[in-house]
């Protein structure tokens, strides 16, 4: 075995990734060669540490010195000072905005992102080189499964899934272990295993990140759903466009086989089990558990009505547990330490932690897994860092496309499944994103719908039709052409969908628009009454003028991109309205500051 006495752990989640962080990773093998180090310090490539606005990250251990926004130029700085001569670059390091503190983090256990937090599904990501077994084990890989297999019966690890608490990360909450009993109970020859790995959201990325940093939690885990059931064989389903996640899980379960991890008389038990990956084409709706099991058949991905549900007919007709990639990376977990240590985090309803995707108008842009009941402001304020340029925060829009607005006077309400329900949101699969007092929520709602709209698989008119009218509507109204009774029929016809639509997204479909409706209905009247836009981003609804104090700079019409503005120099300058698109550039070149928009 090699001992080294550091290790550079380089970010190898997608975000960094596509900062250039292989290319850092290569130069820093190639400059600790060159300086006769790369005997004595390792490189290791991991999966996403979780602050992602810092990327690319590199820590060095055992000093756990984190830097950030490394550039190429950066390494041999870092090889030279701190590798070599054991002086931490300090200008490189981390600067912590979090909860209104700025200040170098000299290790990562000093930056704030990372203190409110409780890693449980992240425990390995940014720990763990993803692609090689070993790493795993020595976390205690595979234990969990071994004990499943050699000490409990099926039932018995049925019991621990339901005392846990656990409900399910993708969407909804339902109690895990009543699906895995319920499986379990359904009669049949064959059954499967599935693991939901086609998160559609827009601004969430938890499920891969956990497939790119951890791939094997989700294969130990499917293994032991499927002792558990009695299924012998699983099918990952995941998006094409997770090259990265999808990689990771092909070499984490070649891995598996080769170590007789799964195959054939697992642990010599006579237990068999294997696992097969399933690419997705990127359609929203094969997140929704019944269209998932017709694309993974080969049938064109649409929900199909339930009853029957999965646990009864699935996968190729067979009983079929499925759950998502966040709900399995704590099962392991689970099994090895006992329901009750679950049940010690969270809420008495909510048990355990929850992973969300941090986005939009916050300083700290990443993933964050905090314990069930903590209160938003936390999330918002000590682990985000806060509003960006001392912004107002407006809301967090929570669930994604099927989820709702959670505003300003709710900041101190906890995070948990039943909360947000009342709050007319949802938990959803994990996206949160922030919006601050520049966001326009009726032009927030109908990004969400307009996504809906060109997502939707067209099987139901309420799905197919209702929710390209209420577009429509979202479009007349942002456009400046809209009544106070468009806002009637436009609740009418959510109402409608929620009720008749076949499927869950169908029906969680207009939940951004009544959640907004409900929250901010001031700026839906004011767009139809007063033809204003309170935000000032519906270009249909304002104006950019020059006001009082022109002092005929220049500025302004040297930066106009369709050359709207007029006016000689030193002169009073003017905007045709008719020409003039709204993009605001000249307004940040006004020394005067009297441009705006109105």
């Amino acid at each position: 075995m090699d001992f080294y006495r550091s290790h550079v752990l380089v970010c190898g989640g997608t975000g960094c990734t596509s900062s250039g962080a292989v290319s850092i990773e290569e130069m820093f093998k190639t400059q600790l060669q060159a300086k006769g180090l790369d005997k004595e310090v390792k490189v290791v490539r991991t999966g996403c540490f979780g602050l992602c606005e810092a990327g690319p990250i590199c820590i060095v251990y055992p000093e756990g010195s984190f830097y950030s926004r490394v550039e190429l130029k950066d390494v041999e700085r870092i090889v030279d000072e701190h590798l070599l001569k054991g002086r931490i670059v300090k200008d490189l390091l981390f600067v912590d905005k979090s909860a209104n503190v700025t200040d170098i983090a000299t290790s990562i256990n000093d930056v704030t992102f990372y203190k409110k937090q409780k890693r449980v599904v992240l425990r390995n990501c940014g720990v763990i080189n993803p692609e090689v077994i070993e790493e795993y084990i020595a976390f205690d890989g595979y234990k969990a499964l071994g004990k499943a297999l050699t000490e409990m019966t099926p039932t018995e690890v049925v019991d621990v899934i339901k005392k846990s608490g656990l409900r399910g990360r993708g969407g909804g909450g339902f109690p895990t272990g009543l699906k895995w009993e319920f499986t379990q109970k359904s009669q049949g020859d064959i059954k499967y295993v599935a693991c939901n790995a086609d998160e559609g959201d827009p601004g969430a990325f938890m499920d891969r990140s956990v497939l790119e940093g951890d791939p094997h939690a989700i294969i130990e885990a499917m293994a032991i759903a499927a002792y558990a059931i009695g299924a012998e064989k699983g099918y990952v389903y995941i998006r094409a466009e997770y090259p990265i996640a999808v990689k990771r899980l092909g070499i984490a379960i070649a891995q598996a086989k080769e170590m007789g991890l799964l195959g054939q008389d697992i642990f010599g038990t006579g237990f068999n089990f294997d696992l097969e990956i399933r690419l997705g084409a990127g359609a929203f709706v094969c997140g929704e558990e019944t269209a998932l099991i017709a694309s993974i058949e080969g049938e064109r991905g649409m929900p199909r009505p339930k009853p029957p549900f999965p646990a009864q007919k699935g996968i190729f007709g067979k009983p079929t547990l499925i759950n998502n990639v966040e709900t399995y990376a704590v099962v392991a977990q689970i099994i090895l330490n006992g329901a009750e240590w679950f049940t010690a985090m969270g809420t008495e309803r909510s048990p355990g932690t929850k992973v969300f995707a941090l986005g939009g108008k916050i300083n700290n842009t990443g993933l964050v897994e905090i314990p069930m009941g903590t209160p938003l402001r936390e999330v918002i304020y000590d682990i985000g860092g806060g509003i960006p340029n001392g912004k107002a925060f407006k809301a967090v829009q929570t669930g994604g496309p099927s989820g709702g607005c959670i505003t300003a006077d709710h900041l101190d309400t906890p995070i948990d499944f039943d909360t947000l329900t009342s709050l007319g949101s949802m938990m959803g699969s994990g996206g949160m994103i922030v919006v601050d007092e520049d966001n326009c929520m009726v032009d927030f709602a109908r990004f969400f719908l307009d996504f809906t709209v060109d997502e939707s698989c067209g099987k139901c008119v309420p799905c197919r039709e209702g929710t390209k009218r209420m577009l429509e509507i979202l479009n007349k109204i942002t456009s400046g052409n809209g009544t106070l009774k468009d806002l009637d029929t436009l609740e009418e016809l959510a109402y409608a969908i929620k009720d008749s639509a076949l499927c869950g997204l169908g029906q969680t479909a207009p939940n951004p628009v009544l959640s907004t409706m409900k929250y901010f209905r001031d700026e839906y009247v004011a767009h139809v009454v007063d033809k204003k836009c309170p935000a000032g981003m519906c270009k249909d609804l304002l104006q950019v003028v020059i006001g009082d104090g022109c002092i005929g700079c220049t500025a302004c019409k040297r930066v106009c991109p369709v050359d709207a503005i007029t006016g000689e120099v030193k002169g009073v300058h003017v905007i045709d309205q008719s020409k003039c698109i709204k993009c605001g550039a000249c307004i940040p070149k006004c020394p005067k500051k009297v441009i705006v928009k109105q």
